[in-house]
C-alpha cells in the first residue's frame, strides 16, 4: 500500500497516530502564518521607535508589505502545487518563511525589515493553499476531515488571538525582534514535521501553468488589496485608492476572459462555477470579512473607549479565542448530524446575533458583555470556517485540490474589504454625531445583519 493511503487506513473516527502527526504539522504551518499578522500588528509601536520610520503611515507598510504578495500569488501557488507537487512547494514555503522570519528579526533598517515581510508573505502564500490541499488529500472526504479541518481552523484563530496578547508580553518585557525569532523556531519545527512524517509521493496535474492568467490574477489582487487598504487609510476619493481599484477591476476582467480561452486555466472556470464553491466562497468572505473586521472595531473600543493597554486588550480577546477552540472541537460532530449547509446557517447565525449585541456595549465596565458577545461571534466564526471549507473541498479530484485549497484561502485576505467598510461606516457615524461608540454600534449592527443575511442565503442555496 501506497504511503499516500496511509492515513486513509485508519479507523474512520479517529484519526490515527500517523494522521495526528500530520495534522500537527499542518496545523503547526497555519498556526504560524494566523500568529504572524497579530504579533506584528500588535508590535508595530514599538518596531517603528526601533527602526525610526518616519511616519505611523510608512510604519503601516510592516503589516501590508507582507499581506500584498500572500493575497496576489495566492492563484498562482495553489495551481503549481497541483503541477509540481504539494509536499514539495509546502516544505519550501515553510523553509523561505523561516529564514525571512529570521531576516526580519536582524533588521537593521525599515528597508530590510520590509524586504524580509514581502518575503514572508510570498513565502506564506506557498504554505496557505499546499496545507489546506495537504490536510485534505491526506484525510479523506467524511469525518475525518471534517475533524481535521474543524481542528485547523480553530488553531488560526487561536494563532491570531494568542498573536495579539504574546506580541503585548514580548514587546513589554523582551523587544520585538523576539517575535520574529519565535516564528522562526516554529517554522523550524514544522520543516522538521514535514520531512519526517508528509507524504512523499504527490499527485500531480499534467499540465503547463496558465502564464497570462498568472500574470493578471497576481495584478488584480495586487491592485485591489492595495486599493482597499489605501482608501481604508488615506480615502476612497483618492487617485491611490480609486487607480488601483479600476486597475483591480480591468485585470480581474481580463483574467476571466483569458481563463474562458486557455486550455489548462489558472483557476477552470467549471471548478469556480459549481455551486458548492461559489456560494460556500461567498459565505466564507462574509464570516471572515465581518469577523475581521468587527476584531478591528473591538480592539478600538478597548483602546479608545474603556482605555485598555495593548496587553489588556490582547488578554480580553482570550474569550474569542477560546470559544473558536471549542467550536473547532465540535464542528464535526456538529456537520454530521445538521450537514454542512446546516452549521454554516447555525454559524452564520451565532455570528450575527454576537457581533449584533455589541450595540450594548457601554462606555464604561464593558468586560462581562464584551466576553460574552465575542465570544459568541469566535464560536460561530469558526463553526462557519469550518463548514465552508469542507463545502469547497468535497467531492472533488485529488488534483483540484491545490486550486480549491487556494480558494478556500482568498477570502481570508480579501477580508480586508470587510474591514475597510466597517471603519468607513464608524468614521461616518462619529463625524455626524461626534460620538466614537454611536460610530461603534452602527458598525457592529450593521457586521451583525449582514452575516444574518449570509446565514439567509446558507439555508436557501446551499441546501440544495
Amino acid at each position: 500500500m501506497t504511503e499516500s493511503l496511509d492515513v486513509r487506513t485508519e479507523d474512520t473516527d479517529r484519526l490515527g497516530g500517523r494522521g495526528r502527526l500530520i495534522l500537527l504539522t499542518l496545523c503547526g504551518a497555519t498556526f504560524m502564518t494566523g500568529l504572524d499578522y497579530s504579533v506584528v500588528t500588535v508590535a508595530l509601536p514599538e518596531i517603528g521607535r526601533d527602526l525610526g520610520f518616519a511616519t505611523a503611515g510608512s510604519l503601516q507598510w510592516v503589516a501590508t508589505a507582507c499581506l500584498l504578495p500572500t493575497a496576489s500569488l495566492l492563484p498562482l501557488f495553489s495551481r503549481l502545487s497541483d503541477i509540481i507537487g504539494r509536499r514539495r512547494l509546502f516544505t519550501l514555503g515553510v523553509a523561505l518563511f523561516s529564514a525571512f522570519s529570521l531576516l526580519a528579526a536582524a533588521a537593521a533598517g525599515p528597508a530590510m525589515l520590509l524586504a524580509a515581510r514581502v518575503g514572508q508573505g510570498a513565502s506564506a502564500a506557498m504554505i496557505a493553499p499546499t496545507a489546506i490541499a495537504l490536510l485534505t488529500t491526506a484525510f479523506p472526504d467524511g469525518p475525518r476531515r471534517t475533524r481535521a479541518l474543524g481542528v485547523n481552523g480553530a488553531v488560526l484563530s487561536l494563532g491570531f488571538v494568542l498573536g495579539t496578547l504574546g506580541g503585548g508580553v514580548i514587546t513589554s518585557g523582551l523587544d520585538w525582534r523576539w517575535t520574529m525569532l519565535f516564528l522562526t523556531a516554529i517554522g523550524t519545527l514544522v520543516l522538521l514535521g514535514a520531512v519526517a512524517v508528509l507524504p512523499r509521493n504527490d499527485t500531480r496535474a499534467p499540465a503547463r501553468l496558465d502564464v497570462p492568467g498568472a500574470v493578471l490574477a497576481s495584478i488584480g489582487l495586487f491592485a485591489l488589496v492595495y486599493g482597499i487598504s489605501t482608501g481604508a487609510g488615506g480615502g476612497w476619493a483618492g487617485v491611490p485608492a480609486l487607480g488601483s481599484l479600476s486597475l483591480a477591476a480591468v485585470s480581474l476582467a481580463a483574467f476571466f476572459q483569458v481563463e474562458r480561452r486557455h486550455p489548462a486555466p489558472l483557476v477552470p472556470l467549471g471548478l469556480l462555477n459549481r455551486p458548492t464553491v461559489k456560494w460556500s466562497g461567498l459565505i466564507g468572505f462574509i464570516t471572515l470579512g465581518m469577523c475581521g473586521g468587527t476584531t478591528v472595531l473591538l480592539s478600538l473600543y478597548m483602546q479608545d473607549v474603556l482605555g485598555y493597554s495593548p496587553l489588556a486588550t490582547g488578554a480580553a480577546f482570550l474569550a474569542e479565542g477560546t470559544t473558536a477552540l471549542i467550536g473547532g472541537t465540535l464542528a464535526a460532530r456538529l456537520i454530521a448530524a445538521w450537514g454542512k449547509a446546516g452549521v454554516m446557517t447555525f454559524g452564520l447565525s451565532v455570528q450575527g446575533i454576537g457581533t449584533g449585541a455589541m450595540i450594548l456595549l457601554p462606555s464604561q465596565d464593558g468586560l462581562p458583555l464584551l466576553l460574552l458577545t465575542s465570544g459568541a461571534m469566535g464560536f460561530g466564526h469558526v463553526l462557519t470556517v469550518v463548514a465552508f471549507i469542507t463545502t469547497m473541498t468535497s467531492g472533488l479530484r485529488d488534483d483540484e485540490q491545490g486550486t480549491a485549497g487556494g480558494l478556500s484561502q482568498l477570502p481570508q485576505f480579501l477580508g480586508g474589504i470587510g474591514t475597510a467598510g466597517l471603519a468607513a461606516i464608524v468614521a461616518a457615524r462619529t463625524e455626524a454625531t461626534g460620538d466614537t461608540l454611536a460610530g461603534l454600534h452602527t458598525a457592529t449592527l450593521t457586521a451583525g445583519a449582514v452575516c444574518l443575511a449570509g446565514a439567509a442565503l446558507a439555508a436557501l442555496l446551499l441546501r440544495r
